[in-house]
């Protein structure tokens, strides 16, 4: 990275004459930290100050002139004093590493966050070709998820380094620019040349985060409001939320709970569709999301039949609260084998129903109820082992099912030699 700064300085040998000085000549003096460009102790002084601050600097010979000093003016072994007012610094980011994507901030972010791959953002930007001429704009703000394409390959890698409210400069060579038709904005005009270098004044406005929830993109949930904490329902956790569930266009389908009387379930109980049951899930208390749910974790719930193939619902969601189930290292001998035999047989009916990634989760939970077995009595223990490879066997059987085939051999494993975990 490199940082330009512009500075007004006054110089002097310390206990003597004037130097030069920019105040002077009315024009400030600009240079690239850590370059050379100037001595040591301005690459160092100067890089420890912030916008609009003004400092005296004493730099001894070592880090100025040194022995040999600079005739006629400097004398060996000097020591000299500056007077430095930070003006402005800009940096000079490559993005790319090959110089396709050089990232100039014009205005510094609020936070620290930065968006991810998937999110949603709202930006402002322009963009112009090497001969100036305006090839595509925004003014009220664009909004695309990051990944998605938008305008050309740069747009997504500069905003994922970008901070709220921040400005940004983008220098792009034309591999990183609009290389064919096909990945331009539609409002970009049809007669520029589709290999060109482009100059880019973007704005990140704002953006929200996009969690896939089942990995397929098939569950998306977009964060509205951030909850507390860190801790998110489990399996087996009493929720109270409130949701509205939407068409697609925009015809509310369901209603449930308000902040006065919520609607409460047990997670993974089929209570809800099989998606909003797994983006509740990822959710902290308080939070507010938007989560859209393909066909294809309906599962019979909802109105999953009178949906055409492919189409979503979109749920508008608050996770009011909820207590995670009791934890097995709170059960004793007895309630650990009753649950895990509970939760194998709520296993076996989902997997005969073909919902292998939920059948699996009641696997796991049903092997980790028995996991810790040092308390048990010899007759306990046996029974223990047993149900513990039986899940482990059904669980690898899920796996199979879903493609997870390195999963389905860890499992095997498991079964055939215990003692490797």
């Amino acid at each position: 990275m490199q940082t330009t700064v512009a500075v007004h300085f006054n110089g002097y040998i310390e206990g003597g004459a004037s130097l030069e000085s920019s105040r002077d000549k009315g024009v400030p003096f600009k240079f690239k930290l850590g370059q050379g460009e100037v001595i040591k102790g301005w690459d160092e002084g100067v890089a420890t100050m912030k916008n609009g601050e003004r400092a005296i600097f004493t730099v001894p010979p070592n880090l100025a002139y040194g022995e040999a000093g600079s005739p006629p003016l400097i004398p060996p072994n000097t020591t000299l004093v500056f007077d430095v007012e930070m003006l402005s610094w800009s940096s000079i980011r490559d993005l790319t590493g090959d110089g396709g994507i050089l990232k100039k901030i014009m205005k510094e972010g609020e936070g620290w966050a930065t968006p991810r791959d998937g999110d949603e953002v709202l930006v402002k930007y322009e963009a112009r070709i090497e001969t100036g001429m305006l090839v595509s704009k925004s003014e009220e703000g664009a909004k695309f998820h990051i990944g998605d394409g938008y305008l050309c390959p740069a747009l997504s890698r500069a905003v994922k380094t970008m901070r709220k409210d921040e400005k940004a400069e983008l220098a792009v060579k034309l591999s990183y620019g609009f290389i064919e038709k096909g990945n331009l904005a539609p409002d970009i005009e049809s007669n520029i040349p589709p290999y060109s270098n482009l100059t880019i004044q973007l704005e990140l406005v704002s953006w929200r985060s996009v969690t896939d929830v089942t990995g397929d993109k098939k569950v998306l949930k977009k964060i509205v409001k951030a909850g507390e904490g860190f801790d998110r329902p489990t399996e087996g956790s009493h929720v109270k939320v409130t949701y509205v569930g939407k068409l697609e266009d925009g015809t509310v389908f369901d209603r449930k709970g308000t902040n006065g009387e919520p609607f409460e379930f047990i997670t993974l109980e089929e209570q809800v569709n099989e998606g909003l049951d797994r983006a509740i899930m990822t959710m902290k208390k308080g939070e507010h999301a938007t989560v859209t749910v393909d066909a294809k974790y309906l599962h019979g719930h909802d109105i999953s039949g009178m949906l055409p193939a492919n189409s979503m619902l979109h749920y508008e969601v608050e996770l009011l609260d909820f207590i995670k189930e009791k934890p097995f290292w709170k059960m004793d001998t007895h309630e650990k084998l009753e649950a895990s035999e509970r939760k194998k047989l709520d296993g076996n009916v989902l997997f005969k129903a073909g919902k292998f990634w939920r059948a699996s989760k009641k696997y796991e939970k049903a092997a980790k109820y028995i996991e810790f077995d040092h308390a048990f009595t010899d007759e306990e223990m046996c029974l223990a082992k047993s149900l513990r490879l039986s899940c482990y066997l059904n669980n690898a059987a899920c796996k199979l099912k879903s493609g997870e085939f390195l999963e389905a051999s860890r499992l095997c494993t498991k079964v055939y030699f215990p003692q490797i975990n």
